[in-house]
C-alpha cells in the first residue's frame, strides 16, 4: 500500500478543517462593504460595483498581520482593492485600504472607511498634555556577581 495518498489525504483534511477561504476573511468583508458603497470607487469605476470572491495575499492568525487583495470592477473600469490588516486582542482591524484602478493613480480608502465605521485608534492630538507616568524609581542597590572564569565553565 502506498503512503502517498494517505498523506495527501491527511494533508487535504487540515487544509479543509485548519483554514477559511481567504474570501470569508473579515478585512476582505470589511474591504468589500466599503468599496460597494464608496462614491469615489462609483465615480472612478462606474456602477454596479463588483468584487471578486478570488482573494490573493496572506493573513496569519498567529501573528496577527494579513495583506489581501481582490479584483474590483463596475460600468466604467477595472481595477484591485489592497487592504491590510492588524489583529488586536482578537479583532481584525484595518491599517491601509486602497483602490488600484487600472491605468490611474491609487486612490487611498482608509480614512473614507475610518469616517463609516469609526475607529479604535486614538486620533493625535497636538495641544493635549501628557499625562505623568507614577512609578517607582529603579533601585540603586543591586549587585550582579559573575562566577570567575570565561564564559561557559
Amino acid at each position: 500500500m502506498s503512503r502517498r495518498p494517505l498523506v495527501h489525504g491527511i494533508a487535504c483534511l487540515l487544509l479543509v478543517v485548519g483554514c477559511r477561504p481567504l474570501s470569508q476573511h473579515p478585512l476582505v468583508k470589511e474591504a468589500t462593504d466599503e468599496v460597494r458603497g464608496n462614491a469615489r470607487v462609483t465615480e472612478l469605476l462606474g456602477s454596479p460595483v463588483a468584487c471578486s470572491t478570488s482573494v490573493r495575499g496572506t493573513a496569519n492568525e498567529t501573528d496577527g498581520i494579513a495583506m489581501l487583495q481582490f479584483d474590483v470592477s463596475g460600468s466604467k473600469g477595472k481595477g484591485v482593492v489592497a487592504v491590510e490588516g492588524k489583529k488586536t486582542a482578537g479583532e481584525w482591524g484595518v491599517t491601509m485600504l486602497e483602490l488600484r484602478p487600472a491605468g490611474g493613480d491609487k486612490v487611498s480608502l482608509t480614512a473614507d472607511l475610518e469616517a463609516r465605521t469609526g475607529t479604535d485608534t486614538p486620533k493625535f492630538d497636538p495641544s493635549a498634555t501628557s499625562s505623568p507616568t507614577s512609578s517607582p524609581p529603579p533601585p540603586g542597590d543591586i549587585e550582579i556577581v559573575l562566577p570567575p572564569g570565561p564564559p561557559g565553565q
